[in-house]
């Protein structure tokens, strides 16, 4: 038994190291969206001295390549690079979005929530309430890496039990959870800017809002935590037995009166700013329906949705910030805004070349090419529409393994996969919503997570001898369990017909 579990450890360990040098090897997001927008103008003229074509099986119109490396091209490049830049959907609803979270970030409010969850749940919940907690905090950014990861060590250990499986567990939700919400959070708008962006290749009309996912992702919450729970007590505890290590618990302080005094704050505007959205949708003829229709689908509501999570972000933030003694002036919330614009630098640099990447490559028609040869192809491969989609969620989590970042894999892959399964007769938002689920459940054993090397100085506190192979195996069979429950769930899902999201079918109209 003993020999054939070394054996197992030395391929792992093997095919990990393999996944690191590869990894490693990769330039950075942004100088590789630059390199692809170079690439794109040079295979548009590769393609462009061929006599090559396709049909478009909407319009019947024929599709030939457009050369961009001719005088009209160079002309067109030039003239369009600002506006491709800030015209580009996801950038405004991110900077948005991220603007009103960031006051109730800076104020202290999403740390006291997230510590009151911890504090409160019975003990026998308690590692579901940490993975349950991790996934919400997705909603923040960083905040359930910085914060509740190394937290929920410290109540495991204060708990008598080891501290690294509380540090797994909280990094499972945050993490291999992380396309799973009760809650929109800025990966929601940006995502959903990036699949409109796709879907014009085909349609121009076509609109992605940010609740695209909002109804399979509400219901994967709690699939997820679940799954995290039982791979945590079944599968993590026991492996890592009773922790013998130097590291004494610590005292995890209660809520001062100013915290609980800012929570009931925050809680009273959120009654106020939830009584007025619903003041605007409840009634038929309610201020926050769509004024042609009445409806809500296609709402101002629903489509400006990342506006009530900036605002709804600033209100809750601020009361909070009041009532905590957080935020004393309106120069503190502003403060919270710039703070939260300074680490999007790296982002907005990433956006620009990426915006370039989508727009010479709608330009070229070598998405709309590739998305009906692609079509073609995969109606006659003969598969069916569920082994297609695993298929895809199988290809999203492997990318994933060596590129971090959701939003640049997205801006890469949708371009190819969001008008080939358009063709195919399916929905970008349900593409999206496969392409969710492979993405997360790859995160917590990808070293090319951003959070990777940040995760494994936490696990080096309790154990100096853990490095990469140490976090990744612990974290591998939260992957396997994600991936069969988290793939199931999509499949019954697909299955059933129910809509990802507001206004988000399974198939297009025909």
């Amino acid at each position: 038994m003993a020999e054939t579990q070394n054996k197992t450890n030395k391929y792992l360990e093997k095919f990990l190291g393999i996944v690191e040098s590869v990894g490693n090897k990769l330039p950075n997001p942004t100088t590789l969206f630059a390199i692809f927008a170079l690439a794109v103008i040079f295979l548009s003229w590769i393609v462009s001295q061929f006599d090559f074509s396709v049909i478009h099986p909407g319009t019947g119109k024929e599709i030939r390549p457009v050369n961009l490396m001719s005088v009209e091209g160079l002309h067109k490049i030039i003239l369009n690079l600002i506006t491709n830049f800030t015209s580009f959907a996801p950038l405004g609803t991110v900077l948005v979005s991220l603007l009103g979270i960031a006051v109730a970030e800076h104020s202290g409010l999403i740390g006291t929530v997230l510590r009151l969850l911890v504090l409160k749940s019975p003990k026998k919940l308690l590692t579901f309430v940490i993975v349950f907690a991790g996934i919400l905090s997705n909603t923040a950014s960083e905040i359930g890496y910085v914060l509740l990861v190394p937290l929920s060590a410290i109540i495991f250990l204060a708990a008598g039990r080891h501290p690294i499986a509380g540090l797994a567990a909280a990094f499972a939700g945050v993490s291999g959870g992380y396309s799973a919400n009760l809650l929109l959070g800025t990966i929601d708008p940006l995502l959903a800017g990036l699949t409109q962006e796709a879907a014009h290749i085909i349609d121009k009309s076509y609109e992605v809002n940010a609740a695209a996912n909002y109804y399979f992702m509400f219901v994967s919450t709690f699939f997820i935590a679940a799954a995290g729970t039982w791979v945590t007590e079944r599968i993590i505890v026991p492996r890592l037995g009773k922790y013998e290590g130097s590291v004494k618990a610590e005292e995890i302080k209660p809520l001062s009166k100013d915290e609980i005094r800012g929570l009931w704050y925050a809680g009273f505007a959120t009654l106020i700013f939830a009584a007025i959205i619903l003041a605007g949708l409840i009634p038929e003829n309610g201020f926050l329906r769509d004024p042609k229709t009445q409806g809500i689908l296609k709402s101002p509501f629903l489509s400006g949705i990342v506006t009530f999570i900036f605002f709804g972000g600033v209100i809750v933030g601020l009361a909070y910030g009041i009532g905590a003694k957080t935020i004393k002036s309106d120069n503190d919330a502003i403060k919270g805004m710039n703070k939260s614009m300074e680490t999007l630098g790296s982002y907005i640099v990433l956006v620009f070349f990426a915006a370039q990447f989508v727009a010479f490559f709608n330009w070229t028609n070598l998405g709309l090419i590739v998305a009906v040869e692609g079509a073609n192809f995969l109606k006659s491969s003969g598969l069916g529409p569920i082994p297609l989609l695993i298929s895809f969620i199988i290809i999203s989590a492997i990318i994933n393994l060596f590129i971090g970042s959701a939003s640049a894999k997205w801006a890469v892959m949708a371009p190819v996969f969001i008008p080939m399964f358009m063709l195919l007769g399916y929905s970008p938002e349900l593409v999206q919503a496969a392409y969710r689920v492979g993405d997360s459940v790859t995160n917590i054993i990808s070293p090319m997570m951003s959070y990777f090397a940040l995760i494994i100085a936490f696990v080096g506190k309790y154990d100096p001898k853990a490095g990469i192979g140490t976090l990744i195996a612990t974290m591998l069979p939260y992957t396997l369990v994600f991936f069969i429950i988290w793939t199931s769930l999509f499949i019954v899902w697909f299955a059933l017909g129910i809509p990802v999201g507001p206004g988000a079918p399974m198939f297009l109209e025909r």
